[in-house]
């Protein structure tokens, strides 16, 4: 039962972690008004290891490092957040949004690669063929708005694809690790390591151009600081948390996929807050990635509960 519970609860963090990103376009791109891609990211993981450290000031969250494999934990950080927004920030000065987003569609294979070498996690043909089908989903809907990949610019496609095998590493990697530390202290280290790293990166970058000022004048906007709230402590704590703790309870082949939903989610938020058409293209890609989504996760679902249950009788 406890099983269940668990499984029901990271999937559950699943969905609400790629709500949440599906919103993050919508912020993102109101914050890069009033502030760069590097300043943004400062803030945004300033926001989020605040909003973890009080908690765990006052002993509210419990972390326990010593004796555990800190190493590990520092590359996991290069990976993600490190990793992914930085290959995906210089990537994106040499390509098109567009092409970022066809291209993060494809993370779940790459997780999927990644986890059966690194992990031995196994997928059914189903399950592989249902993988697909997400990402041809998102790959729909960019290719209908008129939307492709332009080969001269292979400069930034190729970043681009760097911060998708970043993010896919992370995932595998994290999947290992939290057998070893809990999903708060990974994702603690994982915040502090970003806010660190990116706010020495923007203070250098200011410093040099003698912009020093420039760093806090997007504080005079209340919707920066709205985005950079939702950003920092929805964005990247929450999802941080939420993401952790599926990888902990579930396959990362299987975690991966609902990456792809964000999709479908930032299309709602755009027909919703910005007035954006929703489309007939729009529908069925979205329900192809639906579909992806639930035959990765449930055409394996009964082997792996025969193993779980087989296990707990072994236990008892």
């Amino acid at each position: 039962m406890t099983n269940q519970k668990g499984l029901k609860l990271a999937y559950l963090s699943a969905v609400l972690n790629a709500a949440i990103i599906g919103f993050s376009f919508l912020f993102t791109k109101m914050a890069l008004e009033h502030a760069p891609p590097i300043d943004t990211l400062t803030y945004r993981f300033a926001a989020s290891f605040a909003a973890m450290s009080i908690p765990v000031a006052f002993g509210r969250i419990k972390l326990k490092y010593r004796g555990k494999p800190l190493y590990k934990a520092l590359l996991l950080a290069t990976m993600y957040p490190l990793g992914f927004f930085t290959l995906q920030t210089f990537g994106l000065e040499h390509a098109t949004s567009a092409e970022g987003g066809i291209l993060y569609a494809f993370t779940p294979v790459l997780t999927m690669l990644l986890a059966s070498v690194f992990l031995k996690e196994a997928t059914t043909v189903l399950q592989k063929l249902s993988t697909f089908l997400s990402v041809f989903g998102v790959v729909f809907i960019f290719m209908m708005k008129g939307s492709s990949i332009d080969l001269s610019n292979m400069t930034g496609i190729f970043l681009l694809f760097l911060s998708c095998l970043a993010f896919a590493g992370y995932s595998v990697l994290a999947r290992s690790l939290l057998r070893i530390f809990s999903p708060m202290e990974i994702s603690y280290l994982m915040l502090g390591i970003g806010f660190v790293a990116f706010l020495v990166v923007s203070l250098t970058d200011h410093v040099t151009a003698g912009t020093l000022d420039y760093l806090f004048a997007p504080l005079a906007s209340g919707t920066f600081i709205v985005s950079i709230l939702y950003l920092g402590v929805m964005s990247s704590l929450v999802t941080a948390l939420t993401a952790n703790y599926a990888l902990s309870k579930i396959e990362a082949s299987k975690i991966s996929v609902f990456a792809n939903l964000s999709t479908v989610v930032s299309i709602a938020a755009g027909a919703m807050f910005l007035g954006e058409k929703i489309t007939v293209y729009h529908i069925i890609g979205s329900v192809l990635i639906i579909t992806g989504v639930m035959g990765t996760n449930r055409l394996g679902r009964k082997k792996a509960t025969r193993r779980m249950n087989n296990a707990d009788r072994v236990e008892a």
